[in-house]
């Protein structure tokens, strides 16, 4: 089960390949990142947002699981799945290469207070109701 969930494309490029012509292994992890920060902004809370809001979402925990490669030119759907909010923001990932998942991942983030820098473990008021109405709908 999850709250709300997003798809995000992208085509992979030249300067994302290792030596052996495959996407680099941390290219992933960016990838990731463009997606969350995709999501996000379609339900119009950014990270510019969160600061503005006093907090910070640094990432706790993170796994990842490589399936098979990426090559250039490749296009790709990265799935994004928030599956909980409090007491940690858990997102969840699926990358695709023509309908076949390649690689998944999960990441484990906890609101943090800008300026004591300690754990809050509660979400912004904010982004709350910006995600009410909103369960199991793809944004």
């Amino acid at each position: 089960m999850y709250i709300i969930s997003s798809i995000y494309k992208l085509t992979v490029s030249f300067e994302d390949l290792d030596p052996m012509n495959v996407v680099w292994h941390g290219n992933y992890i960016r990838y990731m990142e463009q997606a969350r920060c995709d999501l996000f902004s379609k339900l119009n809370y950014t990270y510019v947002d969160m600061k503005n809001d006093g907090i910070m979402y640094p990432i706790a925990k993170m796994y990842t699981k490589y399936i098979k490669p990426a090559q250039f030119g490749d296009n790709l759907s990265v799935e994004t799945f928030i599956l909980n909010i409090e007491p940690t923001l858990d997102i969840k990932y699926k990358i695709f290469k023509n309908n076949e998942k390649i690689f998944e991942a999960k990441t484990m983030q906890i609101a943090v207070d800008i300026k004591t820098k300690e754990s809050i473990y509660k979400a912004p008021e904010r982004f709350l109701s910006l995600l009410n109405g909103l369960e199991n709908q793809v944004i």
